[in-house]
């Protein structure tokens, strides 16, 4: 009898079986020394790597995933990451994918800092000021399309003006905890829509098209798409999840005043960045400014250099919290820094990812939710607003010559589409011969 033939390798094929933990770290690895971009091309990496080449789930499940992920506070596309590995080979599965795509951008940030440690530049030395310079077109060109996105309408504007001016008149991180959370109590009163027309998302930046945006297979009627795979997280398991994020956000902060050390301040204020920030990506920047530079562990002209370098290497930007620990040496160490640093900032992200699968599909029918989440997405753009004019732009742009390099750098990204990493290496050259 002749052999049937092999499906047709499509997005909208059959899922592929439970795969193992050597498989997904393979394949993220290849990701995470390639994916430059920034969240958004991230997503479309992932789509094209897992939905339609090796057709581990369906279209509607990674749309529901994005969706779930852009719900979620914390980076999106690294979310989206650990939900695959997650899906595909369990718990040590989902370690591997944050690893393999984590990792390379992690170590190349280290390098960084631990490089820039030993040059010891000038402050002023003129690739300083073109990375600064181009800090601040990266941030003035994340602030427009987040803007766009989240910051529409009248009531969402007034939101984000609202969080802008109290973190610009009251500058700490209590005050931007305190504008998202008044942002979600806004979006309860002002922006629930029971129709369910505004799905605001609040991924990082922008956000790969999915039920939340009204496209994807599967959303439309007489198209079911595959049938999404049950979760491999129990309810039970979940709330544990659940419960250690909030307990580890309440006992950090406790514990890092009754036992004072550097690697519990960093455990604790890194955590906290970790979990609250609505719109991931460049949003974490006030966040870690306030633990970082406003404790004085770090020099601003160090902090935004290091944010500008952060976008010239592939993975996620939350990495940038490695080259921040590494200049806040643990025990001596710049490693360990570094490592708890980053351990810190994503460990919120994954007890969301596992303790939120399993309620997915109730959460996003509660219009209450996503208003709330409306309301927070808005304040977190007018908290990136404020951190655009303190520190990036105040320190960044200090003379005609660096507001030229931040221009040049600004209508590279916003106009001619080009890439952060090469606006980013092309603004520190300019720098080094002109400034």
């Amino acid at each position: 009898m002749a052999t049937p033939p092999l499906p047709e390798r499509r997005a909208h094929g059959p899922v592929g079986p439970r795969g193992t933990v050597r498989e997904v770290f393979g394949a993220f690895l290849a990701l995470g020394l390639t994916s430059f971009g920034g969240p958004v091309a991230h997503l479309g990496y992932f789509h094209d790597a897992f939905v339609v080449r090796r057709r581990w789930l369906g279209e509607r499940e990674y749309t529901d995933l994005v969706a779930l992920c852009q719900f979620l506070p914390g980076p999106a596309s690294s979310q989206v990451g650990m939900a695959l590995g997650l899906r595909r080979a369990g718990y040590a599965g989902m370690a591997a994918a944050w690893a393999a795509f984590t990792l390379p951008s992690a170590a190349l940030m280290v390098a960084f800092a631990l490089g820039a440690q030993a040059l010891a530049p000038e402050p002023g030395a003129g690739w300083l000021l073109g990375l600064k310079a181009a800090a601040a077109a990266v941030v003035a060109h994340a602030l427009s399309g987040m803007a766009a996105k989240l910051a529409t309408g009248v009531r969402r504007a007034s939101v984000a003006l609202a969080a802008m001016v109290l973190v610009l008149l009251l500058p700490s991180s209590l005050s931007q905890v305190a504008a998202i959370a008044a942002g979600a109590a806004a979006g309860l009163l002002l922006l629930r829509e029971p129709s369910g027309a505004d799905r605001a998302g609040s991924g990082e930046g922008d956000s790969f098209p999915g039920p939340a945006d009204g496209g994807g297979p599967g959303d439309r009627p007489g198209d079911a798409g595959p049938a999404p795979a049950a979760t491999p997280v129990r309810r039970r398991t979940a709330l544990g999840f659940l419960a250690a994020f909030g307990v580890l956000l309440a006992a950090l902060p406790a514990l890092a005043a009754l036992f004072p050390s550097t690697a519990l301040m960093l455990a604790d204020g890194f955590y906290r960045a970790g979990a609250l920030v609505f719109g991931g990506g460049h949003v974490v920047l006030p966040l870690l400014e306030s633990e970082a530079v406003g404790s004085g562990a770090v020099e601003r002209e160090s902090f935004l250099a290091g944010y500008g370098a952060a976008q010239a290497v592939p993975g996620p930007l939350f990495t940038f919290a490695a080259y921040l620990g590494a200049l806040i040496p643990v025990a001596g160490s710049p490693l360990l820094g570094a490592a708890v640093a980053l351990a810190a900032v994503f460990a919120p992200s994954a007890l969301l990812v596992a303790g939120a699968l399993p309620f997915w599909d109730r959460l996003r029918a509660d219009a209450r939710a996503r208003a709330a989440v409306a309301g927070a997405g808005a304040a977190v753009v007018g908290i990136l607003a404020a951190a655009l004019y303190d520190p990036v732009f105040t320190e960044g742009v200090t003379s005609a010559a660096t507001m030229a390099v931040a221009a040049a750098a600004f209508v590279a990204l916003a106009v001619w589409r080009t890439p952060a990493w090469a606006v980013v290496v092309a603004a520190g050259a300019a720098g080094f011969a002109l400034l």
